[in-house]
């Protein structure tokens, strides 16, 4: 079964960085578009970024230019590179392949204080 595994969440203050982290189990993860997802206090959960299998990316303009999306095949792992960080931005962060069909993981915290 296919297994989701974020980490690297946690409390910081805005204008501060964070580094997020996808572990991914099982799955085709070469062959998927692979996204960060975010659910704020209140919301639905929402895609923010995607990275394709060639490399390239997609972000939501609500994060764009201030987070980066990356993939490291060989260790089937993706990351998201959080910097200039808003209260806002106060989420649970997943991963989760675009193709739909995986289960969603525990997610990360991110809170960022004003």
């Amino acid at each position: 079964q296919v297994q989701l595994v974020e980490s690297g969440g946690g409390l910081v203050q805005a204008g501060e960085s964070l580094r997020l982290s996808c572990a991914v189990f099982g799955g085709a993860f070469s062959l998927n578009a692979v996204g960060w997802y975010r659910r704020g206090p209140g919301k639905q959960r929402e895609l923010i970024a995607f990275v394709n299998s060639d490399g390239s990316t997609v972000y939501a303009d609500s994060v764009k230019g201030r987070f980066t999306i990356s993939r490291d095949t060989p260790k089937k792992t993706v990351y998201l590179q959080m910097t200039s960080l808003k209260p806002e931005d106060t989420a649970v962060y997943y991963c989760n392949s675009l193709r739909g069909g995986w289960p969603w993981g525990q997610g990360t915290q991110v809170t960022v204080s004003s």
